[in-house]
């Protein structure tokens, strides 16, 4: 396995998020400002667009603003679409957050992504196996390899395909 020092990378949770509503602007100031830079080289950039989120919104991943502002909701589901987007359809990501939501409240739904996304970057690049100390229901465990999917991408980014600098 090739090394790679493990960098910290947080994700702000619930509480963590702004809990005044943000117009559009602010919105992807704050993504943008937010997402963690070791996740950006699979990204686009940047992160998040006014076309993207009204294109969300126009879909129905996510619900409308409310007088033009966005919720604490909203700005999860976005930390959310911006990871999964790299290696699911925007319908399977869709289906996979209304299963998070339907299977626990919305804070809880979050933070738990959030903690599955942190610990298993920590055990891909450490090359440590990621196991948990508690048992996980079926849709937590779906989460954890929803997960891991955005990270088997980026580790090999990271890996293989940073090392090789576009030269194929």
């Amino acid at each position: 396995m090739l090394e790679l020092s493990v960098p910290k990378v947080h994700i702000p949770r619930w509480s963590e998020l702004p809990n005044i509503d943000l117009y559009m602007d602010q919105v992807l100031n704050y993504m943008n400002e937010t997402i963690p830079e070791t996740f950006r080289p699979v990204l686009e950039e940047p992160c998040i667009t006014k076309t993207m989120i009204n294109n969300y919104v126009k879909h129905e991943i996510m619900a409308a603003p409310v007088k033009k502002k966005y919720t604490r909701l909203h700005i999860a589901e976005l930390f959310v679409i911006t990871f999964l987007k790299q290696v699911y359809t925007i319908s399977d990501i869709q289906k996979l957050i209304r299963l998070a939501l339907d299977t626990s409240p919305e804070d809880i739904a979050y933070n738990h992504f959030c903690d599955v996304l942190e610990d298993s970057f920590v055990s891909t690049f450490s090359g440590e196996e990621y196991t948990t100390s508690q048992d996980l229901t079926e849709e937590q465990y779906l989460m954890k390899n929803v997960a891991q999917s955005f990270l088997n991408k980026l580790y090999v980014y990271y890996h293989y395909l940073k090392k090789d600098n576009g030269n194929s």
